[in-house]
């Protein structure tokens, strides 16, 4: 990016981490378990199984396999605040069990989103009151290269072309659910905990020394934390999250760590894997692939205006938001047909949900808009007879909700990605379409052209 604030910054840290990392990840019998609030934080990672269910039983058996990282789907952007705080004590009841059963040491990572959206404090709060010896520190790093999401002293912004926007500055601050004023870290902790945590008692690792200094810099820095601190993390490179993955490591704390994804490769040292190409991606069959679409943010319409435009022969449909709010059932019947008529007849089909935002009074009336349209979007994929030749999903919760109720995925392995910061999961026999390569698309990810480029790779 040429951007005269990246450019005015100190060279990165000049060692290769991601080897070192890795080696003493895996000679310390430890598995990092990422609490994942919506599937899109598998987007920087590849070989990992993800589970989207939480028995002890089926925790200890994926724990006994030793695997040096697990992701735990949780969904829980798509929750209001009390149905995720008992998911989580859930969760954590019954890890706490399976880590005991399998003498495993576990290390947890809450990943949430790049754009500051998501249930914090109130999920890193669950975890240290229900497993205090995880958190004698909360990490907040929402650096994600891969989306230019970038903090430079404290300020998180969002990248666009060579401008770099203050965080509270885009649409993201106003979400519906999980909006924010301020996007300095520090103001942001103080603002999301009431108050709880003053800004000024945010400990703060500037970019300096972590490039300057390295692991060793910034493992002072957490050693000197007070215990119950709030650390927030600058970031630019996968480098910095290196460094501080490392230090992570090396720190007499134990670190609770907030953060999203690119944090989660560099702490689980797994180096950078070329995309996936279009023959790891092929799929026999005459059928048509189904692209769904459920976000609603400005980057998502615009990729999905670009589809449309760029693909007369697909088959649009159109699922009526209105229509699904006055009468669900019908709108789902409506639809299911001419989806699984086109895909029978070899047309691709994209699936999409009006572009009308509807908001409700409250976090807690937009959540059951959210829920009932992503309801609908699922019915008709759950419903389908015909197996889509691929499958992508465009958005956090319409993801997850295909995932889990529509196609019935217990367990999937993370193959790679298709596009930067897209994940595609393989997933298991248990599924409605086993072995499919099904593409998770986060809403905020990408330029314009992102989901035609993902649809043309599957599609050609």
């Amino acid at each position: 990016m040429n951007n005269e604030l990246i450019q005015q910054l100190p060279p990165e840290w000049p060692d290769e981490l991601t080897g070192p990392i890795r080696e003493s990840l895996l000679s310390s019998g430890r598995t990092i378990v990422v609490l994942d609030d919506d599937p899109t934080g598998t987007q920087t990672v590849y070989d990992v199984p993800v589970l989207t269910c939480f028995d002890v039983e089926t925790l200890a058996q994926e724990l006994a396999t030793q695997p040096p990282l697990l992701f735990l789907l949780t969904n829980s952007r798509a929750m209001t605040g009390s149905e995720s705080k008992e998911l989580h004590q859930t969760i954590i009841a019954a890890l706490k069990q399976a880590a005991v059963a399998t003498k495993r040491e576990v290390e947890l990572i809450s990943r949430s989103d790049s754009t500051l959206r998501g249930h914090y404090p109130l999920e890193t709060d669950v975890i240290a009151d229900h497993w205090p010896e995880q958190a004698e520190l909360v990490l907040m790093m929402p650096f994600f290269q891969e989306g230019v999401r970038l903090t430079i002293s404290g300020q998180h912004y969002v990248g666009e072309g060579d401008a770099l926007v203050p965080a509270h500055e885009t649409p993201f601050a106003h979400d519906a659910v999980f909006g924010f004023q301020n996007s300095h870290l520090p103001d942001y902790v103080e603002e999301k905990t009431n108050g709880r945590v003053l800004a000024k008692d945010v400990v703060l690792i500037p970019i300096e020394v972590i490039r300057n200094a390295g692991p060793d810099g910034v493992c002072q820095i957490l050693d000197d934390a007070p215990v119950g601190s709030v650390c927030v993390a600058d970031g630019v490179t996968d480098k910095d999250a290196q460094v501080i993955a490392m230090a992570v490591g090396q720190s007499s704390r134990t670190i609770l760590a907030r953060v999203a994804a690119s944090y989660v490769r560099a702490r689980s040292g797994l180096a950078q894997k070329e995309l996936l190409s279009k023959e790891q991606l092929s799929s026999d069959g005459e059928t048509g692939g189904l692209v769904v679409v459920g976000s609603h943010v400005p980057k998502t319409t615009a990729q999905l205006n670009l589809l449309l435009s760029d693909n007369a022969a697909c088959t649009s449909v159109e699922l009526s938001v209105d229509d699904v709010l006055q009468d669900a059932e019908l709108a789902v019947t409506s639809i299911k047909s001419l989806v699984e008529d086109s895909l029978r007849s070899g047309k691709n089909v994209v699936l999409y949900t009006s572009r009308n935002l509807i908001e409700g009074h409250g976090e807690k009336d937009n959540l059951k808009i959210s829920q009932t349209v992503s309801a609908s979007l699922v019915g008709i994929v759950q419903q389908l007879k015909v197996r889509p030749r691929f499958l992508i999903a465009k958005g956090g919760i319409t993801s997850s909700d295909i995932a889990t109720k529509a196609l019935g995925t217990k367990r999937a392995l993370v193959a790679g990605s298709i596009l930067p910061g897209v994940p595609v999961w393989k997933l298991g026999d248990e599924t409605l379409f086993p072995g499919i390569h099904y593409v998770i698309f986060p809403g905020n990810v990408g330029g314009d052209d992102a989901l035609l480029k993902a649809f043309q790779k599957l599609s050609s």
